[in-house]
């Protein structure tokens, strides 16, 4: 979270919108606990604030990476079909003990969070994702959230089907900046 407010400050800009899917759902919920005066809105993908949830288990999910990238991705491909060789690469490239450390990291927030988060919310998640009775009840406690949820997809599924995910948030976007008030 602190990461995200940093760039903001480094290059000026006060307040943005925010989109996050999975780690980076969990960092927007940060956000909205720690520094809501720096978004407008939050569009949060495959993400829920509490802290069980997921296809596998953060244990499942370290046991794999600590084997090396090649087995996280092999696993992953396992349950959700194989995955497109530009993305293949990009996640064999990642360094496990990093996506560890993240893993691990405590959440930093919790359902409480939920009432307090009066910036417009989208919350997105396919049915078949381990976050979606998570993320289907967190928002019924953020006032005025918008929920989108993907009949059959799973995490990775989601992650990779921007033809379904994106008109939802292109709509969420339009209503939201055409509802903002004018700047001074």
């Amino acid at each position: 979270m602190n990461d995200v407010t940093s760039v903001l400050d480094h290059l000026g800009i006060d307040k943005a919108h925010y989109l996050g899917y999975s780690m980076g759902g969990r960092i927007g919920f940060g956000i909205a606990q720690h520094a809501p005066e720096r978004v407008n809105s939050l569009m949060i993908g495959g993400m829920h604030p509490y802290e069980t949830g997921g296809n596998a288990t953060p244990e499942d999910r370290v046991t794999f990476l600590s084997q090396g990238m090649e087995a996280y991705v092999a696993n992953t491909e396992s349950q959700s079909g194989p995955t497109e060789p530009q993305r293949r690469a990009r996640l064999l490239a990642n360094d496990p003990q990093a996506l560890i450390a993240a893993i691990t990291a405590p959440r930093g927030t919790s359902g409480d969070v939920l009432s307090t988060m009066t910036m417009p919310c989208l919350l997105y998640v396919g049915e078949a994702d381990g976050f979606f009775d998570g993320a289907s009840e967190a928002v019924k406690h953020i006032p005025g959230a918008t929920f989108a949820s993907f009949p059959g997809l799973d995490h990775g599924q989601v992650s990779q089907a921007s033809d379904v995910v994106l008109p939802h948030v292109v709509e969420f976007l339009q209503r939201v900046t055409e509802q903002a008030p004018a700047a001074d």
